[in-house]
């Protein structure tokens, strides 16, 4: 005889349809097969399960088995509709009927019944073939907002689902928009899509593979050169030669200083002096009558 459905569920015989859906829910995912790989004791859980739910949270079906149970007159009504003849000796059930009718009538006889046996038994095998197949799940997505160096380098983001806390692992070179299933961790059993959603860096911009980041120089720096220290996606800080004649919005590429092998871009940009005393203006004078130049020249708008 199958266990009771409501202490199947772990419900009061008085649930409501919402607290039998939120039972269910819970232990199909604690027992769904995705979850189990192997695990023939979770596999028979989440059937039983599954039985249960179908008929306590069918109306009509849970009114027959509040008043009936296991052994009412649905365990055997139609050859398969929703029954539960297995829990019945079916020999004494055809006895019944051969009673019912006289005794003596042709196949209602006590002997009929145990030759008619076989067709109880026939549609208890074709109930268990159905019962063991797996409802297909629809996938549930949701967005994770995953750190910009963790995106880049690798590394772990948990985040919390329902009542559980999930830990991704977010593989080097991740990039925005990329998605990461989790088999069996969505609502009742279903598998999680994450879309990993990247966060933006105080300083590093982000072109695929490749690294950008913006450098300040002085008006003297650009023009004499430069030696600079930059920060790397490793975290140590590398030694940089500017040479001289930097122009504001050159590049100086470093390679393989990117991300997963690409490579890291110093984008110059150079600062002039908010305000000047009277020396300094005589001498950048000076430097122009010197050094006479139009920057302008051969701009298609000149």
């Amino acid at each position: 005889m199958p266990r009771d459905y409501y202490e199947v569920l772990g419900v009061a015989r008085t649930a409501t349809d919402d607290e039998i859906k939120k039972a269910y829910r819970k232990l199909a995912r604690q027992y769904h097969p995705d979850r189990n790989p192997g695990d023939k004791q979770a596999e028979a859980r989440f059937k039983e399960t599954q039985d249960a739910y179908d008929v306590l949270s069918d109306k009509t079906k849970r009114q027959h088995y509040d008043q009936y149970g296991f052994n009412g007159p649905e365990s055997f009504g139609g050859f398969g509709g929703g029954g539960h003849a297995e829990g019945v000796d079916l020999n004494e059930i055809l006895r019944r009927f051969a009673g019912g009718f006289g005794g003596g009538q042709a196949g209602f006889s006590e002997e009929g019944a145990e030759d008619l046996s076989h067709l109880f038994s026939g549609m208890r095998s074709r109930r268990g073939r159905s019962r063991r197949t797996v409802p297909t799940m629809e996938p549930v997505e949701t967005e994770l907002p995953v750190p910009f160096l963790t995106a880049a380098r690798g590394g772990s983001v948990s985040f919390r689902i329902e009542d559980r806390t999930l830990e991704v692992k977010v593989p080097a070179g991740a990039e925005e928009g990329k998605k990461l299933r989790l088999q069996g961790q969505g609502p009742g059993g279903a598998d999680l899509v994450v879309k990993l959603k990247i966060e933006p860096h105080p300083y590093y911009r982000r072109e695929g593979k490749d690294l950008y980041l913006e450098v300040p120089l002085t008006v003297s720096e650009a023009v004499l050169g430069t030696k600079i220290d930059v920060p790397t996606l490793g975290g140590e800080r590398l030694s940089v030669t500017i040479k001289p004649g930097a122009s504001s919005g050159s590049k100086r590429r470093l390679p393989r200083y990117g991300i997963d092998g690409g490579d890291m871009y110093l984008e110059i940009k150079i600062v002039t002096p908010s305000t000047l005393d009277v020396r300094s203006r005589e001498l950048m004078e000076e430097f122009a009558r010197l050094n006479p130049q139009n920057p302008r020249q051969g701009a298609p708008w000149a």
